[in-house]
């Protein structure tokens, strides 16, 4: 059997969280987006329907991590630049 990942994604922006994205594997689909987050965004607000194999690059988030994530845990979420949860600080 073969698989696919998912190469269509919808982003979400929040009302709560100034360039913070939220993309998901199928449109209105948070099922599997943890709640904390869900709560953290606030109202999310659609911007935009990507077809991954029909782009060469986003804005700030790479391809394959994105289609990796979609598959994994069904969403992934773009932070704004320099705010890395997994940063240590100096």
């Amino acid at each position: 059997m073969n698989y696919n990942p998912p190469m269509k994604t919808w982003v979400y922006k929040g009302s709560r969280k100034t360039n913070t994205y939220l993309y998901v594997a199928r449109e209105g689909d948070f099922s599997r987006v943890p709640q904390v987050i869900l709560e953290l965004m606030g109202q999310l607000e659609l911007v935009l329907n990507v077809d991954l194999s029909k782009r060469e690059s986003l804005a700030r988030a790479d391809i394959p991590e994105v289609i990796s994530k979609l598959s994994e845990q069904g969403f992934f979420l773009q932070l704004p630049p320099g705010d890395d949860p997994t940063a240590t600080p100096c």
